[in-house]
């Protein structure tokens, strides 16, 4: 099974060049993510902790990550039915040792978004976040677990600040259906 990850800091344009993606080619389909905390954001599958145990337990989730007093998870279970519908799984990454978590699981193509803080200050704003200092606080997380962690996981980087949703959805579909093309002992 093979899937995208877009990894960013908050406002880096995941959501938008998801949309982009799926506008230029169906197949490509956000993987929404599993989350226990509060009921805010429009991409997530809201859950209990304790359902989130029950899917632990049971062995589903493929990583968690714990951010804004939130949980995320992205259930394995979504991950197949996704693939299994001939649809391309989009997953959200906000670290790169949860990237890594998830690629032990399946293939992964890691594109970085990236854009400079003053404009994720400024698209926090504009889209109006009720906790922009928190955003500028996981932007500055994000560029030092890229610091520490970067080696080799980014086939693709693109700076949203410098070119259009349409473009990067573009880039990302044709490295993506390269790298399938040259790796078909990954497909499951």
């Amino acid at each position: 099974m093979k899937g995208i990850v877009l990894y960013g800091p908050p406002a880096s344009g995941k959501s938008t060049v998801t949309a982009a993606l799926n506008a230029l080619d169906p197949r490509f389909a956000l993987l929404r993510k599993l989350k226990a905390g509060n009921r805010r954001g429009s991409e997530y599958d809201f859950v209990t902790i304790e359902q989130l145990g029950e899917l632990r337990a049971a062995g589903r989730l493929l990583v968690e990550t714990y951010r804004y007093g939130n949980t995320y998870a992205v259930d394995r279970h979504r991950v197949e039915e996704l693939s299994q519908a001939g649809q391309v799984p989009i997953v959200h990454m906000g670290n790169v040792p949860d990237i890594r978590c998830l690629m032990e699981s399946h293939p992964w193509w890691v594109t970085l978004l990236w854009m400079p803080r003053d404009i994720c200050e400024q698209r926090s704003r504009q889209r109006g976040d009720h906790n922009t200092g928190e955003r500028l606080r996981a932007w500055d997380e994000t560029l030092s677990d890229l610091q520490a962690h970067d080696g080799d996981i980014f086939p693709l980087r693109i700076r949203t600040d410098q070119t259009t949703p349409h473009e990067a959805a573009r880039r990302i579909a044709s490295g993506f259906f390269t790298w399938q093309a040259l790796a078909p002992s990954h497909r499951a």
